[in-house]
């Protein structure tokens, strides 16, 4: 049975731990969690209603065993005929002014994802619609010549992968990602790619020669090595070691490879966070980031209900921490601070990071991409030059 409820404040999961007094109890969160059988293989326990729409549903068992007979999620595929395909952002705080997101959606159902929130925009939920109902951007190589090909536009680095991973499941089949990274590769276009998929080794024919014109590069994310941790966490992401892997085999074919160690959850992955770095470094990883937590919006709630599921003993002291960094909230969006946080922990975490990226020679030297060497896609009915 669903039942509906008027969207109010008070209904919004988690609406009574808001505010800075809030105590950090399990018994203060509502646990709405979809049955077991119905979600195996996701990130999520939950499907809560997005923040935009005016009614809250959620599966209620009226003591006739009718939520057992509900199907279990499934992948479905939208597609859709997108406008543009570059987004551009102002940020101060990221070294990037425009990306590409080839999908919607995750299928990798990380339960931290930062990106969860934006399934609401699509009338969906941040939680198990996030990882289930997926968007495939029909056509996106056309539109991105289409783009570059505008007289007044000027190269600089686009970045792949930084709202949701183009490497998902789903692009075995579908195949954007590998159809954009034709189009950049044609017209000498400078490309940065983060991902947590060992399926980018497939695109090496397209990357390597690309990085050896200076205009690629590939960043692999890693949470934590522990496989046990990682499948509960983030279940349809590529294994630890498979992205370690990845990283020998970009990096042995001339390709500029970094790690990323993200988020780093306080308490429960922090510790890992040397071992991550000495094994990608030898695994050929040069370069080297992280980024803390961020827990906005939706976010918050999805991975408290995970957390107090996977991790009841640690549960009020990861999120204590949390909020530590955030200056009693869980998440902070002010530039500067939304990455890495702030106060004693984040300071503490940061000069642990450094003095690991010192002692093996990381981020020594960051390979800046090319933008020289763009050729601008003629245009439809545009005359070519004779010389």
């Amino acid at each position: 049975m669903v039942r509906i409820a008027e969207r109010t404040t008070d209904a919004l999961p988690g609406a009574a731990l808001k505010g800075p007094s809030r105590k950090i109890t399990p018994k203060a969160l509502p646990v709405e969690a979809v049955l077991e059988d119905r979600r195996r293989g996701r990130g999520v326990l939950s499907n809560p209603s997005g923040r935009f729409e005016t009614e809250r549903r959620e599966e209620v068992d009226d003591g006739w065993g009718a939520l057992g007979e509900l199907p279990a999620f499934k992948t479905e595929i939208t597609h859709e005929r997108p406008k543009t395909i570059i987004t551009r952002n102002e940020s101060p705080d990221i070294s990037f002014d425009r990306s590409i997101n080839p999908y919607r959606g995750c299928e990798h159902g990380c339960v931290y994802c930062f990106a969860r929130p934006t399934h609401a925009y699509m009338g969906l939920s941040p939680g198990l619609d996030f990882e289930t109902r997926l968007f495939v951007k029909d056509g996106a190589a056309e539109l991105l010549e289409r783009e570059l090909s505008a007289p007044n536009y000027q190269p600089k680095t686009i970045a792949i992968g930084t709202n949701t991973d183009p490497y998902q499941p789903i692009e075995k089949h579908h195949r954007i990602m590998r159809s954009v990274l034709e189009v950049l590769a044609r017209f000498d276009h400078p490309v940065g790619i983060v991902t947590k998929s060992a399926l980018v080794t497939r695109d090496i024919d397209l990357l390597a020669p690309m990085a050896a014109k200076g205009l690629a590069k590939v960043a692999l994310s890693i949470t934590t090595l522990d496989r046990k941790l990682a499948r509960t966490m983030e279940p349809r992401a590529a294994s630890p070691d498979k992205r370690l892997e990845a990283i020998r085999l970009l990096s042995e074919a001339g390709i500029p490879t970094s790690v990323l160690v993200a988020p780093i959850i306080p308490a429960v992955t922090d510790a890992e966070i040397e071992t991550i770095l000495n094994r990608a470094h030898a695994m050929g990883a040069r370069e080297a980031g992280y980024v803390m937590l961020r827990l906005p919006l939706e976010v918050e709630d999805l991975f408290s209900e995970w957390l107090l599921a996977h991790f009841p003993d640690k549960y009020r002291h990861v999120l204590s921490l949390v909020r530590s960094m955030r200056e009693g909230k869980a998440y902070d969006s002010a530039w500067g601070k939304r990455m890495t946080g702030t106060g004693p922990y984040a300071w503490m975490t940061g000069r642990r990071f450094e003095i690991a990226c010192d002692k093996l020679g990381l981020n020594k030297e960051r390979r800046k991409l090319r933008v020289d060497l763009f050729t601008r896609p003629k245009r439809s009915g545009e005359q070519l030059s004779l010389f």
